[in-house]
């Protein structure tokens, strides 16, 4: 069973912040959902997982995003599907996220 705390939107409510994880780069990184401002012509709104990295200083100094995740006819409902991820698919994304960022570096 999986614990309230252990999703996006669950330890967001129960410790009044976003969670925050080591990347596997070795950087912090802490993790939110953001969605479209807009719907898209067939009238749904993506959402996606925003990562901030952190610096040693605690200065936001880049982030990464991942591609929707979630579409639906309201922006709220896309974002709540994708808080109810749990934490370690969150982390599993971030990690894939900088080895994508890492590959296309590379070439």
């Amino acid at each position: 069973m999986i614990a309230e705390d252990d999703t996006l939107q669950g330890y967001h409510a129960a410790h009044g912040r976003p969670p925050a994880f080591e990347g596997s780069d070795g950087r912090a990184y802490s993790a939110g959902v953001f969605s479209d401002d807009d719907p898209d012509a067939e009238g749904y709104y993506g959402a996606s997982l925003l990562f901030i990295r952190w610096s040693p200083s605690q200065e936001p100094d880049g982030h990464l995003e991942s591609d929707y995740l979630s579409r639906a006819q309201d922006a709220g409902k896309a974002e709540a599907e994708i808080g109810r991820m749990t934490l370690a698919q969150v982390k599993e994304a971030l990690d894939a996220l900088i080895a994508r960022r890492d590959m296309e570096a590379r070439q």
